[in-house]
């Protein structure tokens, strides 16, 4: 069979590692879990993979033409996004800190919304352009066939990244999740504002070093 199955796993393992970790992908999929609730949640998480499935086009391309993108662009796009990711913590925070009734209403958020806040967290999350321009090419020896390659990888990526997300949703609905709402959505948006302040930070001393 024409394929590595050592280096195969060893990816997988890589990608499990990754998505598993708690990040700003997580932290915003649980708040949305818990206060808008798992449909929400879902479509969050499409949105992710959507970015994700472009950030894995861009280092195919790079790999196939040769593009090397100024590591001053790649700066200034995670600066933009660490913005983004702020702005959702400081969301995250007000409700919160806001009244218990409040937050145990508060209306689902349109389906296009959701998708939207997933897709620009994801190609703006700094995890994931790091592992996809850096990490990702590093495997595409998997098989002979650069094409059949690219695309193994990138499904195993989806299929690992839509099931730990579904798990992280499904924990979120459990009693103790909903009866510490407020807490956990806290603690989740705190680690997207240290997540932003991290990456803010870097991405400055990046554009200017």
């Amino acid at each position: 069979m024409d394929l590595n199955l050592s280096l195969l796993l060893a990816y997988a393992l890589s990608v499990l590692m990754l998505v598993a970790t708690p990040g700003p992908v997580v932290a915003l999929i649980v708040t949305t879990s818990l206060h808008a609730g798992p449909r929400q949640a879902l479509l969050t998480a499409l949105g992710t993979h959507a970015a994700s499935l472009l950030l894995a086009l861009l280092a195919v391309l790079m790999l196939t033409t040769g593009l090397a993108l100024d590591p001053r662009l790649i700066s200034g796009f995670s600066l933009l996004g660490c913005g983004f990711i702020g702005w959702l913590a400081l969301q995250g925070l007000r409700e919160a800190a806001g009244p218990q009734t409040a937050a145990a209403t508060a209306p689902t958020a349109p389906g296009r919304r959701g998708l939207a806040n997933g897709f620009l967290l994801g190609i703006s999350n700094p995890k994931d352009i790091i592992f996809f321009v850096s990490f990702f090419p590093q495997f595409i020896q998997v098989s002979r066939s650069f094409e059949r390659s690219a695309l193994l990888l990138t499904l195993v990526w989806v299929v690992i990244d839509f099931a730990v997300l579904g798990a992280y949703i499904l924990m979120a609905r459990q009693g103790f999740s909903l009866k510490y709402k407020r807490q956990v959505t806290g603690l989740s948006s705190l680690m997207l504002l240290a997540v932003a302040v991290v990456g803010l930070v870097y991405s400055v001393l990046e554009l200017y070093r």
